[in-house]
């Protein structure tokens, strides 16, 4: 926030690391109303999650930036100051939303209050100076340029007249669909076609930011990352027989999944292997200290990666627990930031879809990531007899400009080790970095 005559700038806060812009999802509180220090101003959606953030000072608020506005970090959205006694009424009307000319404001009050109400003339000129530019967020710029889109022809429905991503993507729309008709009459088909279009109308559907951060990343990882894939199998008899024990225990938040088993087991091994929990940087490669592994949870908004961090530390017990508490929180969509930052290592599991083998993608800066398949029930030899065996597949994904084939294929056959042998994830282990050594 910044200070200007005792009121207080309330700019969009950077809420995570890879924070560039942020939607105001909706205000706590209606413009004029006083708030305290500490009260939750408004819901944010960043790249991440949706977030609330909080008051620096306390004073009356009033909003510049109106609900579905998409603005990057540092953008004034609001203020804050004056007393709740004097600054109500026509000052707070005038400051509803901060692009468009304002009405002709009502004199102002004695009380103090921002300078845009207490100068009229000077806040005239302001928007005055920005009508022979069209207001666009950044993402709204890249998405036309990528449609092809002309902003000089948009009509912005954002604050002030702000085109936003949805309004490119409507004109983008409304112009494919006026070409659709003269297209028939023309007898022209689309490209690659013999015929008219035959799949019918089209329904732009927006993608959520989370959604929108998940392809940029992908991508980015396609296009940047040379990986390569290894897949091993697991027998999983002890490692379901130490599940059933503790089950018998009692505490039905403690019994670890598939999944706690596994991240339990990479925790031990990336400690072990300690180039694999790294990531490439220009020429170098930055091996991390703390051993934090995000898990790939579906949320009905996006794919969400919360992170359990110190992996190779916590017990099995206690990794089975906080994965639950993370999957609880993506999913009612009240995860923080703090959450869904700072894992060095993934493990994305699609065996509850059936899904028996698959490679995922790796989330950059990471250098690896892990994907479990779905459990299944197949003959193996046993002390000369051939037995039914629950076995599980495994597929490490790797930066080779991290990691070479030798690399990853010794911590692959550690994890499966420690998943087979699973007692060893109860038993204390060395944690300083000369008994690594």
């Amino acid at each position: 926030m910044g200070d200007s005559d005792g009121v207080l700038d309330v700019r969009m806060p950077r809420l995570s690391e890879s924070m560039s812009e942020g939607t105001i999802v909706r205000w706590l509180h209606a413009s004029g109303a006083a708030v305290e220090r500490g009260d939750e101003l408004a819901e944010i959606e960043t790249d991440k999650a949706t977030v609330s953030f909080e008051a620096d000072a306390g004073g009356v608020l009033e909003i510049l930036a109106e609900e579905g506005a998409t603005l990057p970090v540092g953008a004034v959205i609001a203020r804050v100051g004056g007393s709740p006694a004097a600054d109500t009424g026509p000052p707070v009307a005038a400051g509803l939303v901060a692009d468009p000319p304002p009405a002709a404001p009502a004199p102002a009050p004695s009380a103090p209050a921002p300078p845009v109400s207490v100068d009229p003339p000077a806040a005239a000129t302001a928007p005055a100076r920005r009508a022979n530019r069209v207001p666009t967020s950044p993402l709204a710029r890249r998405r036309a340029k990528e449609l092809g889109v002309d902003l000089a022809g948009v009509r912005g429905t954002g604050p002030g007249g702000r085109i936003v991503r949805a309004d490119i993507e409507a004109a983008a729309a409304a112009t494919a669909a006026a070409a659709a008709p003269a297209a028939a009459l023309n007898g022209s088909a689309p490209a690659g076609g013999s015929g008219p279009d035959l799949r019918g109308g089209v329904t732009l559907v927006e993608l959520s930011r989370a959604r929108r951060l998940t392809a940029d990343r992908m991508a980015e990882s396609a296009a940047t990352v040379p990986s390569f894939p290894l897949t091993a199998e697991v027998d999983m008899t002890r490692a379901l027989e130490l599940r059933s024990g503790i089950a018998d225990l009692g505490d039905a938040t403690a019994v670890p999944t598939v999944t706690d088993l596994v991240v339990a087991a990479s925790g031990r091994a990336l400690w072990e292997h300690p180039r694999v929990n790294a990531s490439y940087r220009e020429g170098t490669v930055a091996m991390f200290e703390r051993v934090n592994i995000g898990v790939a949870v579906d949320t009905p908004e996006a794919l969400l990666v919360p992170t359990v961090t110190d992996a190779d530390r916590r017990s099995l017990t206690s990794i089975a627990v906080r994965t639950r508490e993370l999957a609880e929180l993506a999913r009612s969509g009240r995860i923080g930031p703090a959450d869904l930052e700072g894992a060095t290592f993934t493990v994305s599991n699609l065996g509850m879809f059936g899904v028996t083998v698959f490679e995922a993608v790796i989330n950059p800066p990471q250098a690896a990531i892990l994907a479990v398949g779905a459990l299944r029930r197949l003959p193996r030899e046993i002390d000369g007899e051939v037995q039914f065996r629950p076995v599980l597949t495994l597929t490490l994904t790797s930066d080779h400009r991290v990691l070479d084939g030798a690399e990853s294929a010794r911590f692959l056959r550690r994890l499966v080790e420690l998943l087979e042998r699973p007692l060893a994830l109860l038993l204390d282990h060395p944690t300083t970095s000369e008994e690594r050594a």
